[in-house]
């Protein structure tokens, strides 16, 4: 699921929140991304997950950052759309380089083993459908690595959520 291509204004938005110290900003990228799900459940494009989840950021890009803006649009939308919202149940424990100047390929090195789920929360997503929301999708590297790590921890599925997507180059 996704609001928009990562262009005027939602780029703006988005490094403001993400990199300018403005979570705040999650309460005004929530409401277009729960409209489009509802949009989705209404078309028969998606059903509601059993838990939403974020991407997670490691303890260094934690400090760093100050807050997850992953984590902060979780909670508005699942608040939003009356779902339950784990913090925890996807851990990053390992830093890896910042991803912002990698291309594909490498964005997937830097990611393996990137993920994994929390062993306590483990029971939490066996067998459920997990919503995993982010603000920006740029190769889909990093929703694959988490997605890759809540299948292995017993996920029956795993839907994507991001308010906007970089989109494709035009092809020649």
């Amino acid at each position: 699921m996704c609001v928009a291509d990562y262009e005027f204004p939602w780029n703006e938005l988005v490094t403001a929140f993400k990199f300018q110290g403005r979570p705040e900003l999650a309460a005004c990228l929530a409401p277009p991304l729960a409209t489009a799900i509802r949009s989705a459940l209404e078309g028969g494009r998606c059903t509601l997950p059993d838990l939403v989840a974020a991407v997670p950021l490691s303890n260094k890009g934690l400090a760093e950052r100050g807050y997850n803006q992953a984590w902060e649009l979780a909670r508005a939308v699942a608040r939003t759309l009356h779902l339950a919202v784990s913090e925890s149940a996807l851990l990053r424990p390992l830093s890896s380089a910042h991803q912002i100047d990698l291309g594909r390929a490498e964005r997937q090195r830097n990611l393996r083993s990137a993920f994994m789920v929390d062993p306590l929360q483990r029971a939490l997503i066996k067998d459920r459908t997990v919503a995993l929301v982010d603000d920006v999708m740029t190769t889909g590297a990093t929703a694959q690595a988490a997605t890759e790590a809540l299948l292995r921890s017993g996920a029956a599925a795993v839907d994507i959520w991001v308010v906007a997507r970089t989109p494709e180059p035009p092809k020649e």
